[in-house]
């Protein structure tokens, strides 16, 4: 009976082999504990957060604080408030503040403007077959340079150009090199972040709301205030994030359709190399307009279902 018996040391050996590994350990300690596994996926992408964007907005905000040797142009780590107190007294920035805001603003409605019908034809208006390659229609600007398309627009805008030959039968002249130009440019190239999520909203809304408002009687205008407004307005509101903030911190489309028009973004661009403390101290204007702008679109609950 003894000859039959398994060795002590084989016995072991195969309850070793039987015994999970440590990946398998592993593996069943994180589905047992789903907030370690999420925390474990998580990790990497936040410090990375942390390290990469909060890091150099620390950064950014710690050298706004610093001086620049006015001999040497060298940056002096002494604390200062020098150049906020110089942002808040001067005129000249608080002028370039409002009109970088007011373009922003600017921006975000004009793109809102135009997405909505645009977006309502590619969501409920063409057929289903169509719908795919509108919306590729749609983002095939994104695929084209950044300055490909601004130096489109420069050609378009140019003295004689082709929207002054367009307009001149209607004794019309283009806009020129300007404030409007750097509007209508931004405009072009931040629309189809307003009309994607735009587009996505009303393809999701019930066709059973807009029955129910036309059975009581209700007219488009009403219709569209009431039931369609209120459901697409959170869409509205991840799009001006998007126009807004990439309108507010824009310096090179003003720099080659603006003509001498200023923006906070150029003020930044030229005080780098001069002044950097005074640049951090510019570049500390967006950020907290940024902030405000999503405080303000949170407070309206615009962004709750998103």
């Amino acid at each position: 009976m003894t000859s039959l018996a398994t060795p002590p040391r084989a016995a072991d050996r195969a309850a070793a082999d039987r015994a999970p590994g440590p990946v398998r350990r592993l593996a069943g300690a994180l589905h047992r504990r789903p907030r370690l596994r999420l925390a474990a996926l998580l990790t990497a992408p936040l410090l990375w957060l942390v390290l990469a964007y909060l890091g150099s907005l620390a950064a950014l905000f710690l050298s706004a604080f610093w001086t620049t040797d006015s001999f040497t142009s060298e940056v002096v780590r002494v604390w200062s408030a020098q150049n906020f107190q110089e942002l808040l007294a001067s005129p000249v920035y608080k002028v370039v503040a409002l009109r970088t805001v007011g373009v922003a603003l600017a921006v975000t409605v004009l793109c809102a403007l135009i997405a909505f019908p645009l977006a309502f034809y590619t969501a409920r208006v063409a057929s289903p077959r169509r719908r795919p390659l509108l919306v590729v229609a749609i983002l095939t600007p994104l695929w084209a340079s950044y300055l490909v398309k601004v130096y489109a627009w420069r050609l378009i805008l140019s003295e004689g150009g082709p929207l002054d030959w367009a307009l001149r039968p209607l004794g019309l002249d283009g806009p020129g090199y300007g404030l409007t130009a750097t509007v209508l440019v931004l405009t072009y190239l931040w629309l189809p972040y307003m009309i994607l999520p735009v587009h996505t909203a009303l393809e999701q809304l019930p066709d059973s709301l807009l029955h129910a408002s036309a059975d009581l009687g209700a007219r488009a205008g009403r219709t569209f205030f009431s039931v369609v407004l209120p459901l697409v307005w959170p869409a509205v509101a991840a799009g001006s994030v998007f126009t807004f903030s990439l309108s507010l911190g824009d310096y090179i489309t003003v720099q080659i359709v603006g003509g001498k028009t200023q923006l906070i973004g150029n003020l930044v661009y030229s005080n780098v190399t001069l002044n950097l403390p005074l640049a951090a101290a510019l570049g500390t204007v967006p950020v907290a307009v940024i902030v405000l702008y999503l405080l303000a679109v949170r407070r309206t609950g615009a962004l709750r279902s998103l």
